[in-house]
């Protein structure tokens, strides 16, 4: 039931003079015999009026009229509520009308009367700010650590909420510096939580704990880190708090992680300097870089990997459910080539599984594939059996011997959408001759198979790979390119000679082809650009992909997963 909106015509005339702070009236009305007692539709009397309005001169007249019966009827009328509980002290300290409030206790008023909804005079003058009202009634002797709300907020809790500096001076003398409310939250960590700097000195100042913990184990640190409050970050590192405490009951978040994971760089760039780097890539630790892609942060990941994080983090599989940065970057976000995340991760060199791979190649789309090959080298199969050491060619992270694996495997397993990632990946120096497997040749569209024959030299091919390609002639499920019929070129072979010479990574990805003593109108042809490629057609997938098959709408097109 609503009962804040007053109703003229229930206010009775004592009550209506005292609103209007005319002593001189209420005297005259109450010498008429006109009652102090009267109450409106609200529960009111001509005291909480005189009171709310802060009107000494009239609360004093009113008072000299109840005082007239017994001393037991004055008190029991001092102490009279409202609908809501509350009493004329407590609408006096809520307005800051310290001289009305001194009147009223001295009349014997109960500083610590509670409302209907637990707030009492003193938290409700600490919530208006009336620091002179609050020095009285705790001078008083107002109960300073009672718990109001249904929060359970004590009036530290609250003066600190509101900034009220000045009241929290007087208050961290009386208070209990370390009371909770129902979710384990101190003063100081409300503090941190809304940035109340100056409240926030004053409490470590007079020895509150910088590292309390919530209930869910949250600290000052992890909030303020959170809410990216810069200056209560740092007078907090600067007063001892740890930035390596776990914050979570479900995984070790850290306050770096709220950082990293809401965008603030500022606070990001402190906490690195800070934290344990364990965090990183430790055992059952989660790099902070998970939580920076979980809100598509960019401009933390870049930051976290300037400072020396591994784009790799670390399996998380058991804690989060997450495989890796990149893992989690590719399924987390629609148009995935796009993501600044993907785009950071891969230029940083993070290592390509075959979960990643098939992001790439299973798809119509080539922009995933084509950001990987701008930042990855494909090196010759037996530079990796020589020397795995090898990590950057080129200014770019070389393909290591599992990743290549993986590459193929993932593309033999994709050949329905061979005639997007094919040339590609033969263009960036793949050898063709890892494709040359049964599977291919058996089940490659009739172009991809062309240009992939075009790689290499045809008349050369092991028995089952002819046969396969025999079959498929008489099966009429290939068309062969005319010149198949005949023994290569020996313009081809030569081209083919260079290739395996030079290596296909540095043929198609360098200017080596420039240096040769050779016509310049033989580059493209060197470099097999006179090759038609192949184009991808909207064909239904094989029988074996039926079960794994989706449709990804939000990119407008196909996507095997």
């Amino acid at each position: 039931m609503d009962f804040t909106e007053c109703y003229g015509d229930t206010v009775s005339s004592v009550a209506a003079a005292a609103r209007s702070g005319c002593r001189t009236r209420v005297r005259r009305l109450i010498k008429r015999g006109c009652s102090v007692d009267c109450r409106d539709n609200r529960g009111w009397n001509a005291l909480h009026e005189a009171a709310a309005a802060g009107s000494a001169d009239c609360v004093q007249e009113i008072l000299s009229a109840a005082s007239a019966g017994s001393s037991r009827r004055c008190h029991a009328y001092v102490n009279s509520l409202t609908h809501e509980g509350e009493s004329p002290c407590y609408l006096a300290a809520q307005r800051g009308h310290r001289a009305v409030v001194r009147l009223l206790l001295k009349a014997h008023a109960n500083i610590n009367q509670l409302t209907n909804d637990l707030s009492c005079p003193l938290y409700a003058a600490v919530d208006g700010g009336h620091k002179e009202v609050v020095e009285l009634l705790v001078g008083k002797g107002a109960e300073v650590n009672r718990t109001h709300t249904a929060s359970c907020w004590t009036c530290l809790h609250q003066a600190v909420y509101k900034g009220h500096s000045e009241i929290v001076r007087i208050l961290v003398d009386v208070c209990n510096l370390e009371a909770l409310d129902d979710h384990g939250i101190s003063p100081l960590f409300v503090a941190a939580q809304y940035g109340q700097q100056e409240c926030l000195e004053i409490l470590v100042n007079a020895g509150a704990n910088v590292n309390i913990q919530a209930a869910d184990l949250a600290t000052p640190l992890l909030i303020a880190s959170q809410e990216g409050h810069q200056a209560c970050v740092d007078f907090l590192l600067d007063h001892g708090a740890d930035p390596n405490t776990a914050c979570s009951h479900d995984w070790p978040q850290l306050p770096i992680h709220a950082a990293a994971e809401f965008g603030h760089i500022g606070v990001l760039r402190r906490l690195i300097a800070a934290t344990d780097r364990m965090c990183d890539c430790g055992d059952g630790m989660v790099s902070p870089l998970y939580a920076a892609i979980n809100r598509h942060q960019s401009k933390s990941v870049e930051l976290l990997l300037r400072e020396g994080y591994s784009p790799d983090g670390q399996d998380c599989t058991h804690t989060l459910g997450l495989r890796s940065p990149l893992s989690f970057a590719l399924c987390h976000t629609s148009s995935r080539a796009d993501s600044e995340s993907v785009r950071l991760l891969v230029a940083a060199g993070a290592r390509l599984t075959e979960e990643d791979w098939i992001y790439a190649l299973a798809t119509d789309k080539t922009d995933l594939l084509q950001l990987i090959l701008e930042h990855r080298w494909i090196p010759r199969p037996e530079t990796l059996i020589r020397d795995c050491s090898v990590k950057h060619h080129h200014g770019k992270t070389v393909l290591q011997l599992q990743e290549l694996r993986e590459l193929l495997c993932v593309a033999l397993n994709q050949i329905h959408f061979a005639a997007c990632w094919l040339p590609l990946l033969l263009k960036a120096g793949l050898e063709p001759s890892l494709l040359l497997q049964l599977h291919m040749l058996e089940q490659a569209d009739s172009d991809v198979l062309n240009y992939l024959l075009e790689f290499v030299n045809w008349s050369t091919l092991s028995t089952p790979l002819k046969h396969a390609l025999d079959r498929r002639r008489v099966e009429r499920t290939w068309e062969p390119c005319p010149n198949f019929a005949s023994i290569p070129h020996l313009s081809h072979i030569c081209r083919l000679q260079v290739r395996a010479v030079l290596g296909p990574d540095l043929l198609m990805r360098t200017n080596v082809i420039q240096q040769l003593p050779v016509p310049s109108l033989l580059h493209d042809f060197l470099q097999f650009r006179d090759i038609p490629e192949a184009s991808y057609t909207h064909s239904p997938p094989s029988p074996l992909l039926n079960g794994i098959q989706g449709e990804q709408s939000t990119h407008q097109h196909r996507h095997v997963l």
